[in-house]
């Protein structure tokens, strides 16, 4: 296991943001959780959701007086990952069968882990998502000692040869987290599960304000013409995302409105293999079209940049298939830009149709409201405004820390 290094932050430059109510809840639950330990283990720490969300979470916790570390999986190669892959597309509903050869793999790789945490001294320990979910197996629970299993994907319909699998190892722990209650099965014997959205840092450099000329002359870097309609989408180059439907989106909006372009802007995950296959596929599906710029994190973007793109986008999308939750949609609307989501999973937390954004079913649909949002601003900056006032009462990482400091003393009763 290794130890991920975090940057300093402090929770009182957080204060801003919380209504009275929270400030009173922080105090009294904080008084009761001093000197307690936790640590917190996934997969990888760069690349992907739940390592960013990590990298502001365990810093704020550390300030407020709970120690957490934060450990990734070691010694796990190329192979593992595939694997685990696997386990992320067929937990959202893909075919797919579980071969004991992967099975072998993945539980020999969780063993190996484990073996490391023999020494470990914590009151919590919160294991995210299933590439690690077999460490409280083979590891063994010391007196104590809390157990928590964070699910960040979509599991409302699995593929069952899978979940049932993964059941046998989360089925051990003392808490569940899911994002919606849709993610649960019916019939289960999981212990005192709790629904915890994810959240967005609004002090990192991905949401911290930028001027409209800064911005601009970020993504005109990337070749991005600043006069001119910019469609967005930031996510990973993954299947569930439906990168290739937006391009498809793009053309039809751009048959109407030939001056429009389009970004598609993602990181790639240590974590995620499969990653590169779809990124390839995607620069295909656009070909020569040099209103449509594909960048990654190979390319130069950082957090900075894809605030900016945000920034300046006339229209955000998040044309998912399956979403956890959708920290982009939550982005998007922070920094109040008009944004269209696929109308599945944790986007339909965060976007009212028709309030303060638009939830969309297919290629047609999306489209549309790309037209009517870019040929209505002043509605488009009325569902904008919306949309940041939600995101600050619901989905920003103070509210976050809070939810998991009321789970540990929950759990420590």
């Amino acid at each position: 296991m290794e130890l991920v290094k975090t940057e300093q932050k402090k929770f009182a430059d957080y204060l801003e943001f919380l209504d009275p109510e929270d400030i009173n809840e922080f105090k009294t639950v904080l008084q009761q959780l001093q000197g307690k330990k936790a640590a917190m283990v996934s997969a990888t720490g760069y690349g992907g959701g739940v390592a960013e969300k990590l990298h502001s979470l365990v810093p704020l916790l550390n300030d407020l007086g709970v120690k957490v570390d934060w450990w990734v999986l070691s010694s796990c190669p190329n192979q593992f990952f595939n694997i685990t892959k696997s386990f992320h597309n067929c937990l959202q509903g893909q075919e797919g069968c579980l071969l004991q050869r992967d099975i072998d793999i993945y539980l020999h790789y969780n063993e190996l882990n484990a073996f490391q945490m023999q020494d470990w001294n914590y009151d919590f320990i919160v294991i995210h998502d299933p590439q690690p979910a077999a460490l409280l197996h083979y590891r063994g629970k010391k007196p104590g000692e809390k157990w928590i299993w964070r699910c960040h994907i979509d599991t409302s319909a699995p593929n069952m040869d899978y979940w049932n699998f993964l059941y046998r190892y989360i089925s051990l722990y003392d808490a569940c987290i899911f994002t919606l209650e849709d993610y649960v099965k019916e019939n289960h014997n999981l212990q005192n599960i709790t629904f915890m959205t994810p959240s967005i840092d609004p002090l990192s450099f991905k949401n911290i304000p930028l001027t409209q000329e800064r911005a601009q002359e970020i993504v005109a870097s990337f070749g991005i013409d600043v006069n001119r309609y910019l469609i967005t989408q930031i996510s990973r180059f993954d299947p569930w995302k439906d990168p290739l439907g937006v391009v498809d989106v793009y053309r039809i909006v751009k048959k109407e409105l030939p001056e429009v372009q389009l970004a598609l802007v993602g990181s790639m995950a240590s974590d995620d293999p499969e990653g590169w296959d779809y990124l390839y596929r995607t620069l295909r599906k656009a070909g020569e079209d040099y209103d449509i710029k594909i960048v990654t994190n190979f390319n130069g973007i950082t957090g900075l940049e894809v605030n900016a793109f945000q920034t300046v986008s006339d229209v955000l999308l998040q044309k998912s298939l399956r979403e956890g939750f959708g920290l982009t949609v939550t982005e998007g609307l922070w920094k109040s830009r008009p944004v269209i989501g696929g109308n599945v999973g944790g986007i339909r937390l965060q976007i009212e149709d028709g309030e303060n954004g638009y939830l969309v079913n297919t290629v047609e649909e999306c489209a549309e409201k790309v037209l009517h949002l870019l040929r209505n601003p002043l509605l488009a900056q009325e569902m904008s405004k919306k949309g940041r006032e939600k995101v600050r009462k619901e989905f920003l990482v103070t509210k976050n820390v809070l939810r998991y400091l009321k789970l540990f003393l929950k759990l420590a009763k």
